[in-house]
């Protein structure tokens, strides 16, 4: 299947609105813009589900706000038919700035930190001097109106009222989770598990198998694979911990020297595979418009496999390694990273790294090489993959390495992220043609 025939079609208007100059640094804008949203997450320590839910819907605002053809095919809606989008009036528009517009104005409306949001918004709109000015306002309303009906949208995914559920009670068993060290910090997001998903429905059709059954004697399955993670972490190579180390996106690191405490500050999981989307895009030479879907369906890997995972997590409530190995095996013992706040069973990194990665071999193909530069603004090195796939499976194999994960969390979290991706692309890419 070639990319032609696949692409969701998108017509674009007033492209003779534009200078050369500016039409060719579109694409550079979008990726200005994407990478600007990640600046500001991190800056204000969204949770990694909840990051996810920021970039799905500043995504989705992009994508749509650009779709101005009246087409239905070329609308979000022939993707998620509860998605209502607003019609087009007669005013000539400039799409991608007006796309621009709605990722950067969207993303300033679930943020803390909206004045730093705009001030980007106002740096990427002065790029646009050279359209009418009478295009430009009528493109910035497009915007967002645009940006007022995913808002309203977003307003009814049950996010908050899970702000008001009832706080988090640990569970007193010697198999289920409980806060770790350093920080023991509270539960993140017990209840997004019911959050409404935007591709997959229903979440249980997307559950991994049962994790192992709960043992603590050396002959237990239990045993052996907590065991598994304690032996590794003494026969650590230098390559291992550096694949730990590039993958570990946690988003507050707490720094402990001894009675001082400070967070280092870092992007989600989340955060990672939508810096990948654009260095696929880049190294691709992908059009504004092959971008947008690129992020997109990027997002919506991202958030439909953190729903589905946050589901399995407080379902099977699985306790760490760190906390089985300090009781039953070791109790000095401290894994290479630190654990996050939340169950084990399955790992968050490996379904979501799988999921991004299906969406992302379609989009680009498979066997699509690309260096890896994520990492390099807080110190790491560049790491080249031969696929997306390849990526997801290393990024899952880290968190055994790290210390945080089971094997068995790791394989059925792939497992799981592969069935999302897929299920993603076959009721998206797929049937989009057919309607």
């Amino acid at each position: 299947m070639t990319r032609k025939n696949w692409r969701l079609p998108i017509v674009v208007l007033c492209s003779c609105l534009m200078a050369p100059a500016l039409q060719a640094q579109e694409e550079l804008l979008l990726h200005r813009a994407e990478k600007a949203v990640t600046t500001v997450i991190v800056h204000d320590i969204f949770s990694p589900p909840v990051a996810s839910r920021i970039y799905m819907y500043s995504a989705v605002a992009a994508y749509e706000a650009f779709n101005v053809a009246g087409s239905p095919n070329a609308s979000f809606s022939i993707v998620c038919r509860d998605f209502h989008p607003p019609k087009k009036g007669a005013a000539k528009i400039d799409p991608a700035f007006s796309s621009l517009y709605a990722l950067m104005y969207t993303s300033s409306r679930f943020v803390f930190s909206d004045s730093a949001m705009l001030d980007s918004l106002r740096v990427i709109s002065s790029a646009y001097q050279s359209i009418p000015s009478t295009v430009k306002t009528a493109s910035v309303q497009w915007a967002r109106t645009v940006s007022d009906s995913v808002m309203a949208w977003a307003a009814k995914d049950n996010y908050a009222a899970t702000r008001k559920m009832k706080r988090y009670s640990f569970v007193k068993s010697p198999s289920s989770w409980i806060p770790t060290p350093p920080g023991y910090f509270a539960a993140v997001e017990p209840y997004w598990g019911k959050l409404r998903t935007v591709v997959i429905n229903p979440v249980d059709e997307y559950r991994p198998q049962a994790p192992l059954a709960f043992g603590t004697t050396k002959e237990s399955a239990f045993y052996k694979q907590a065991f598994e993670v304690y032996d590794a972490s003494g026969k650590m190579t230098s390559s291992d911990s550096a694949i730990a180390s590039f993958w570990d996106c946690n988003p507050f690191y707490l720094n402990t020297q001894g009675h001082l405490n400070f967070a280092t500050k870092k992007l989600s999981p989340g955060g990672h595979w939508m810096s990948i989307a654009g260095v696929a895009c880049k190294k691709a030479n992908a059009s504004f418009p092959l971008s947008l879907q690129a992020y997109l369906f990027t997002a919506i890997a991202i958030y439909d496999g953190f729903i589905s995972c946050w589901d399995e997590k407080y379902r099977s409530n699985s306790i760490r390694p760190e906390t089985y190995i300090n009781t039953y095996i070791d109790e000095s013992w401290r894994p290479l990273l630190q654990t996050p706040p939340f169950p084990e069973y399955t790992s968050g990194h490996s379904v979501i790294s799988a999921s991004a990665a299906e969406v992302l071999t379609v989009l680009f193909g498979d066997g699509f090489s690309f260096s890896d530069d994520t990492e390099t603004p807080y110190g790491l090195p560049v790491r080249s993959f031969g696929s997306f796939r390849e990526a997801a499976e290393e990024a899952g194999i880290s968190r055994f390495y790290g210390g945080i994960h089971y094997m068995h969390a790791i394989e059925q979290g792939l497992f799981q992220g592969r069935k999302i991706g897929k299920a993603i692309v076959s009721k998206t890419f797929l049937t989009s043609l057919k309607n």
